[in-house]
């Protein structure tokens, strides 16, 4: 049922999805993504000044722990038609997900009727409005779920003419082509760009090919996707470096971006270097514990690993 406020059970598991509702919930981010990434008439019929975040929690009983993530209002350009998109994002690929927009879009149909005057809604010509769903995904599977409501329903082939369909817009962030996502060269398709690999290395070169394009941005825009990237970033990163990790990404002029990248290529170098180091020494020690449990001697072990004999003794204590 729909509410005034978020409840507390409502969880992101997934980094992505909070940088993604973030960025989304600005009504001009949004809008970008439908522009950018939408073939259809209606979108270019789109009044940006009618563009409305609804303020409420959609909430299924049947899926107790989930809500709807982003629901707008809109209106076309001559005023006279309202409908909403319902955004939904996903990290995993969720095969109820036909069956969960469509219990979604029943409770926006309830709210609206049931906030309608009873006289209205009786004429011969009340009409609900348009609800178009939509799903944003950015996992590295191939998106599997059924795309048409229909085909969740058993043989559902023989009572086409008759059985409840829709088809939800699949925003399938891994599937856009690198080139495709460089020419089109704004905020959500250079999110999209980032967000196809998480590979430290890759990252910080994306970044160098975007320089341009975050140039191009708008203070708003730019704290957006530094916004974004940390909401990405610093869950990656051992704690004693998230810190820097929100230092070096406070940038708010876009014109400081190649100081921000240079920073954080040192800075997710040093990661790479702990990290190789911690599995280096992780392997002497395993291999110093097996040495022991062969009865090498102490000498022997730390010829062997590299290891101090400090250190060796203090693991044979451990074993013994």
């Amino acid at each position: 049922m729909p509410e005034n406020s978020r409840p507390d059970k409502k969880q992101i598991h997934h980094p992505h999805d909070k940088g993604y509702k973030q960025l989304l919930s600005n009504k001009k981010t949004f809008l970008e993504l439908i522009r950018t990434f939408v073939r259809e008439d209606w979108v270019s019929d789109i009044n940006e000044n009618d563009l409305i975040l609804v303020d409420k929690s959609y909430i299924l009983q049947d899926f107790s722990e989930k809500e709807a993530d982003i629901v707008y209002r809109l209106k076309t350009r001559e005023g006279d038609v309202i409908f909403y998109v319902l955004l939904e994002l996903q990290s995993t690929v969720d095969y109820p997900m036909p069956f969960r927009l469509l219990l979604y879009q029943a409770e926006i149909w309830r709210d609206i009727y049931n906030n309608t005057p009873k006289d209205e809604r009786e004429r011969r010509d009340f009409r609900l409005p348009v609800i178009i769903p939509a799903v944003l995904y950015n996992g590295a599977n191939i998106w599997t779920a059924r795309l048409d409501f229909k085909e969740i329903l058993a043989d559902y082939r023989k009572f086409e003419k008759h059985t409840l369909n829709f088809r939800y817009i699949l925003f399938d962030v891994n599937r856009y082509s690198e080139e495709e996502l460089y020419k089109t060269a704004n905020l959500v398709s250079g999110i999209f760009v980032l967000d196809q690999t998480m590979d430290h290395r890759e990252l910080t070169k994306r970044l160098r090919k975007l320089i341009d394009v975050l140039k191009r941005l708008t203070p708003e825009e730019f704290q957006q996707i530094m916004t974004w990237l940390k909401n990405v970033i610093k869950p990656k990163m051992p704690e004693h470096l998230q810190k820097e990790v929100d230092r070096i990404m406070d940038a708010s002029n876009p014109m400081e971006v190649e100081i921000m990248i240079m920073n954080l290529e040192i800075t997710l170098d040093e990661m790479q270097r702990q990290a190789e180091a911690r599995g280096i020494d992780k392997g002497k020690m395993e291999t110093a514990k097996a040495a022991m449990l062969e009865g090498f001697e102490v000498d022997v072990v730390a010829k062997i690993t590299g290891l101090t004999k400090e250190t060796i003794l203090k693991l044979k204590n451990e074993l013994n």
